[in-house]
């Protein structure tokens, strides 16, 4: 049986924004798709910025791919698999993330 974390309220979320959340003593940066109400978790470490500073990013789509768009550099990260789309090498941690009950949850490890 999976164990789920609460880390904030889906009232604490805004609609393609980001937020940072501490989870397992990692900073995750959290996503929220207002639309179809769909949550991304990845690691607020920037791989080429070296810095916590992705949930400050701009959240947006290129194809079919939902990114975020580093605030220091502007390379575009996949919000669902990490991967870095100019730098292919540079890859976020991604989180297993749901909303249920009206509370945003992440997988403990």
């Amino acid at each position: 049986m999976s164990n789920w974390i609460t880390v904030c309220s889906e009232n604490d979320l805004t609609p393609s924004t980001g937020i940072c959340a501490l989870h397992e003593g990692e900073q995750v940066a959290i996503f929220f798709c207002g639309k179809n109400k769909e949550v991304y978790a990845v690691s607020n470490f920037d791989p080429i910025g070296e810095a916590n500073v992705l949930s400050r990013g701009i959240m947006g789509s290129i194809g079919e791919d939902v990114v975020v768009a580093s605030p220091l550099y502007k390379q575009h990260f996949n919000l669902k698999t990490g991967e870095c789309l100019e730098e292919p090498e540079h890859t976020l941690k991604t989180y297993p993330i749901r909303l249920e009950g009206g509370e945003v949850q992440l997988q403990a490890a």
